[in-house]
């Protein structure tokens, strides 16, 4: 039976039904037109969500908002209930509605004021970080990101300042792009190249380490289009043969590239790099 068909149907013929089934007076039933609505699912993205690895902890869902939107909170509580909904019984759960400035949040809807509220749903304001101290990277980022064009030469002096200490390669790699990005986006009208020697970031990429991590990128950039390669042409790599792959160096690599179409099986490629360690 069409359980929805059917109360379709009692409902387009008995007025009243509903307000009798919530106790509600059926002198109220006329105030209202019943009708069949199509309510289209539409494609939700958050723009992050936190799995927790133990059962102890929530589950978080986020969403950041740079522009102002009158139905933020609406979209957003659909946002998480159609993700309820659709995923594996969650036991907990907050969502983070993160906003670059209080004037961005809008008017919170009556009707859900007690949700919005509760702690199921917490707020960030990004402005309140923006003159704070801090020696975290992320923060100073966003930081870079937030501060009016005046500040921008002084964040970015002070992030090169920090990065330029620090000895993991990668993570210096990761920041100094981090940075040249926001500044490409907040002047525009600046070559790559005048972005680089205005605020010194060609200097720092002058640096051995600088070096070192983006050469260690190219490396791990091209071990891992030759490990999806192969996976293609054998199927899934072992974990070992995986790790053999990632751990040679660039000669090693540019050798496996010019050899890999003439592996015919994994057995090939397992004696190869046992020649080729």
């Amino acid at each position: 039976m069409k359980t929805d068909t059917l109360f379709y149907q009692l409902f387009q013929t008995f007025n009243d039904l509903l307000f009798e089934l919530i106790d509600i007076e059926i002198k109220n039933a006329g105030d209202y037109k019943f009708s069949s609505v199509e309510v289209k699912e539409k494609s939700f993205r958050f723009d992050g969500i936190f799995t927790p690895t133990t059962d102890d902890k929530p589950v978080l869902m986020i969403e950041v908002q740079f522009q102002k939107n009158e139905k933020f909170y609406l979209e957003f509580l659909a946002e998480i209930f159609l993700y309820l909904n659709q995923s594996e019984i969650i036991e907990d759960w907050k969502a983070i509605a993160i906003f670059a400035k209080r004037s961005l949040e809008p008017k919170v809807p009556n009707h859900v004021q007690d949700l919005i509220a509760s702690d199921w749903i917490l707020r960030v304001y990004l402005e309140d970080w923006l003159d704070r101290e801090t020696d975290s990277f992320g923060i100073g980022i966003v930081q870079l990101i937030l501060a009016p064009k005046t500040k921008t030469k002084e964040l970015t002096k002070k992030l090169t300042s920090q990065i330029e200490q620090e000895t993991d390669a990668n993570l210096q790699n990761q920041v100094v792009k981090f940075i040249e990005t926001v500044l490409v986006y907040k002047f525009p009208q600046l070559s790559r190249q005048e972005i680089e020697d205005m605020f010194t970031l060609s200097d720092l990429k002058e640096t051995r380490v600088y070096k070192d991590a983006k050469q260690e990128g190219v490396e791990l950039g091209k071990a891992e289009m030759l490990g999806r390669m192969l996976a293609h042409k054998f199927g899934n790599l072992s974990p070992s043969l995986s790790d053999q792959i990632n751990n040679l160096d660039m000669k090693g690599l540019e050798s496996l590239s010019e050899v890999i179409f003439d592996l015919e099986n994994v057995n090939q490629l397992h004696d190869w790099l046992k020649d080729n360690p």
